[in-house]
């Protein structure tokens, strides 16, 4: 893949991260004080779009040890050293801590919990060592060594979206079950969306509801909804916090559950079997942002990052209620006492939590579909002001709108804004 396809911070790892510091690592996880790694190569581990809070790399080692040589490949992720727009906005965010909380915790404690069910499901990656101090780093065994892959050239199919469906229901279902009974375990996942520093005041989330709104008064047939959304925009960052936080300040009766709350399809990988060409298994990655609050967060965002166009069009309820019934499911087999979701409590959810929906809309559809559809930076969309503008003039961003709204409009989303 030529380097353009890469983000540039991931074309030349940190000085800190050779062979010396590789020998500790390695040596420390496979308990063998007199391993020595002979020879060390980095390439980058995604491509352009594939993720944005921090930077990854791939390392090929190879190692001398007690029973022989090896060679390992691994996935790093780390911090860029040099400083921009991602280590600024990033560096003091609570993202690696909580990653590290999810793997080293939550995740190897919730397939525990799936095994003694008799559910062989596997929920996360291995990680082999993690660190906070001098330098933030998570190193986990190569998914793409076993199989796995992300989907780039295309959109998901329904198969796979219900298997990244039935993955984040077991996931939702087990925290539904500490949530009940013991809620403190869950205590650090406290950091979502409006507790990134600056993030709510960025030009991600500001920048979208203003020209969308202007693109409502272009064309005829969206005029009618320009008014709500002349309403909407005056407190829908407030609306929105509300929702975030409504777990930790106003608990309400809900469905609460550990959110993976960036889930999309880049940050899952896809295993399906060489010669038949049949989906095994799917993978969820990226737990940084995991914090508890409304299981309508991690629904609403996948309508808009992890569906296609299509989908959108035909199969959302159906979706959407497949994941249900996997929940349901997964709550029965863990002994859940608490009671159940039902479809009807479901979809009043995401009624109530239509704010977030309605920032879905404006602000990250239009860029979704820039990236995905056109191809187009994701930098240059979020930070050129005219790129960004263009994004609202996208025909098949206005297409999608019209079937979108009709649906708000159907769902009665427009009731006392």
């Amino acid at each position: 893949m030529a380097e353009e396809n890469f983000n540039a911070d991931e074309l030349t790892p940190p000085e800190w991260l050779n062979v010396r510091f590789m020998t500790q690592v390695l040596s420390g996880h496979e308990k063998d004080s007199n391993l020595k790694v002979t020879n060390l190569s980095f390439t980058p581990a995604s491509a352009k779009g594939d993720h944005y809070a921090s930077i990854m790399f791939r390392a090929w080692v190879e190692y001398t040890a007690q029973n022989g040589n090896y060679t390992k490949s691994l996935i790093i992720k780390t911090m860029p050293v040099e400083e921009g727009i991602k280590k600024d906005m990033f560096k003091d965010s609570p993202l690696f801590a909580t990653e590290i909380g999810m793997y080293s915790k939550v995740l190897p404690e919730w397939e525990r919990i799936l095994r003694t069910a008799k559910d062989p499901s596997k929920l996360y990656v291995n990680c082999i060592y993690h660190s906070l101090r001098p330098h933030q780093i998570i190193i986990f065994d190569d998914l793409v060594e076993m199989g796995y892959a992300v989907v780039r050239d295309r959109f998901l199919t329904r198969e796979e979206i219900c298997s990244a469906y039935s993955k984040l229901a077991k996931i939702h279902a087990i925290s539904m079950k500490f949530i009940h009974e013991q809620p403190e375990y869950l205590s650090e996942f406290k950091n979502g969306l409006c507790e990134m520093p600056g993030l709510m005041d960025s030009s991600i989330i500001n920048g979208g509801m203003a020209p969308f709104t202007a693109m409502l008064g272009r064309i005829p047939e969206l005029n009618k909804y320009q008014p709500h959304f002349e309403k909407i925009r005056l407190h829908f960052k407030d609306r929105l916090r509300e929702t975030m936080q409504e777990y930790r300040h106003h608990p309400q009766p809900g469905y609460n559950v550990l959110c993976h709350a960036d889930y999309h399809s880049r940050n899952m990988m896809f295993k399906h079997n060489r010669e038949t060409g049949c989906l095994e298994d799917c993978m969820l990655l990226d737990y940084q942002g995991c914090n508890v609050a409304p299981m309508a967060v991690d629904l609403m965002y996948s309508i808009y990052m992890l569906m296609g166009p299509a989908q959108r069009r035909a199969e959302l309820e159906t979706l959407l209620n497949y994941y249900l019934s996997s929940l349901l499911e997964t709550l029965k087999k863990i002994g859940y006492q608490g009671s159940m979701p039902t479809p009807q409590g479901f979809w009043a959810e995401m009624k109530r939590h239509r704010y977030y929906e309605f920032l879905l809309l404006s602000t990250f559809l239009p860029v979704s579909i820039g990236l995905r559809t056109h191809k187009l930076d994701i930098g240059d969309m979020l930070h050129n002001k005219e790129t960004h503008k263009k994004l609202y003039e996208l025909e098949d961003f206005i297409e999608e709108t019209k079937s979108i709204l009709a649906r708000f409009q159907k769902s009665r989303y427009f009731d006392d804004l």
